[in-house]
């Protein structure tokens, strides 16, 4: 990364409580600091929360971070369509 380059939160991630803490774990096993974004509303509105949409718990990584965590949150949805 260029020392120009400003880090930056990005977010790699968004769906229910449950996924969100799943992944956020998987990150953690590959050394990825992560947070969540938004997780009280996901958690109090759980039948609200698509893949993604209102309401969506937000996984949050580092920009320096972001190629190796897409990397991981590819395979969580990989792993996800063979079930």
């Amino acid at each position: 990364m260029d020392n120009q380059e400003e880090l930056k939160p990005v977010e790699v991630f968004a769906g229910n409580s449950w996924d969100a803490g799943l992944v956020k774990s998987m990150l953690e096993d590959a050394e990825i600091e992560s947070f969540l974004q938004d997780e009280v509303r996901g958690t109090l509105t759980p039948f609200l929360v698509g893949s993604g949409g209102f309401g969506a718990v937000k996984l949050v990584v580092s920009s320096d971070d972001y190629e190796k965590a897409k990397q991981v949150v590819d395979g969580y949805y990989q792993n996800i369509n063979k079930a």
